[in-house]
């Protein structure tokens, strides 16, 4: 069951966008993906960092889809936030600041350590992400600014907004399929890796 909740959407969001604009060249909002350029299907997750059940699915089905499907030249997988929280949207704020060579690596290390820095009472969840950046090269300096920075905010709030209004994004994770079979086909909920391959499959079939 896909984890849901609308806390974000259009959370303080007029009132960021009335602050610094953000460059439409702003390299920390380039894509993120793993996989072939070429691949005959892109799959779109969006994802919030505080999500159960995007863990889940990191944790228990990448690392075949990533052997399987991802390897093989099958699909290639483009990372997109859908921050369900405060904490889930720094913690995306802080993947995005990274170069771009690094973010995967994060982003599976916060779904494999959820529950200690989000979930955990007894620990300050900012000075863990603070810990976790610094063990990926960010300097605490760095770490302060960047979940400081109200337009990077605005880029992620945006960008929830319109997967809501495209496509419908409501949960996490949600996976939007696009090849010769398929065009912005939506599944919701996490997937296991023999079912996400059939959905690669079907969407690489010609119509």
């Amino acid at each position: 069951m896909p984890h849901s909740r609308r806390l974000l959407l259009g959370l303080g969001l007029t009132t960021l966008v009335a602050g610094r604009a953000v460059a439409a060249e702003d390299p920390r909002m380039a894509e993120r993906s793993i996989g072939s350029p070429t691949a005959p299907v892109t799959v779109t997750e969006w994802f919030s960092l505080t999500c159960p059940h995007c863990a889940a699915f990191h944790r228990d089905a990448m690392p075949r889809i990533r052997t399987e499907v991802i390897a093989p030249g099958k699909a290639r997988l483009v990372y997109r936030d859908f921050p369900l929280d405060q904490l889930a949207l720094t913690a995306a704020m802080v993947a995005r600041a990274l170069p771009g060579e690094r973010y995967e690596a994060f982003v599976g290390a916060l779904f494999a350590s959820q529950d200690r820095w989000a979930f955990n009472r007894s620990v300050n969840p900012i000075e863990e992400l603070a810990k976790m950046a610094a063990l990926a090269g960010m300097s605490r300096d760095n770490y302060n600014a960047t979940i400081a920075d109200a337009a990077l905010k605005t880029a992620l709030l945006k960008g929830q907004e319109e997967a809501d209004k495209t496509y419908h994004v409501d949960s996490t994770p949600t996976f939007i399929f696009n090849g010769p079979g398929a065009k912005n086909r939506r599944e919701a909920g996490g997937r296991s890796p023999d079912d996400f391959a059939k959905l690669v499959a079907a969407a690489a079939a010609a119509g």
